[in-house]
């Protein structure tokens, strides 16, 4: 397998994987909470940083952006080039859509699922905005044998200082569209998400840039 295709594989290995524990992880939190939303946030937040430290120190070694908004500011930044930046958020999507339809799977749900949990709102939005731009200037900043622990450690606590619970990644995003559960998120909303989490990670950059004058 050339290096390539080996970056592509563990760009959709990793963002399946995330998906689904983020996914599974909160079925099964729902599931066990008895209605409380706090323990399922916790449980939820927990498997997501353990979860995420994982993927990135196992993959790291091909490549573990799991992310398009982190592809994109590498494209900017010229450390990707337009053919691999275009088949890493192919791939990033692709595996995210089969990380949900997994988790839906293991848990004896409808495998094809669309998400009716709505997410709209401004307070939502600046959010995304927080969240991805913060994630982006942890990734920019922190040294590259911390990076693992430094964003499963951001992401972790972000699901409690954010108002969304930090999604931060267009292709877990698009994800989550696909399972009507406690991490679920309606079409019309994930648009939404989507759009400031890009915006966000480009906040993200213009701090870095700032911070690097």
């Amino acid at each position: 397998m050339t290096a390539l295709r080996k970056k592509i594989f563990s760009e959709f290995l990793g963002t399946a994987a995330l998906v689904g524990v983020v996914v599974g992880s909160g079925i099964m939190a729902e599931n066990l909470a008895s209605g409380n939303i706090a323990i399922a946030l916790l449980a939820n937040a927990l498997a997501t940083f353990w979860g995420l430290y994982f993927l990135i120190t196992c993959l790291g070694q091909f490549s573990a952006h799991f992310n398009p908004a982190v592809s994109l500011i590498f494209l900017i930044k010229k450390d990707l080039d337009i053919k691999t930046f275009l088949c890493f958020i192919v791939f990033q999507t692709l595996g995210a859509i089969c990380g949900a339809l997994l988790a839906n799977a293991m848990f004896d749900l409808d495998i094809f699922q669309i998400s009716e949990k709505i997410r709209i709102g401004s307070n939502l939005w600046l959010s995304e905005i927080v969240a991805t731009a913060g994630l982006i200037l942890i990734i920019l900043l922190s040294p590259k044998e911390k990076t693992a622990i430094m964003v499963a450690s951001y992401i972790g606590a972000a699901y409690w200082f954010t108002s969304s619970t930090s999604f931060a990644n267009p292709a877990v995003t698009i994800g989550r569209v696909f399972s009507d559960t406690f991490t679920g998120i309606e079409p019309y909303s994930a648009i939404y998400f989507v759009l400031y989490q890009l915006l966000g990670a480009l906040v993200g950059m213009l701090i870095f840039s700032f911070m690097k004058k």
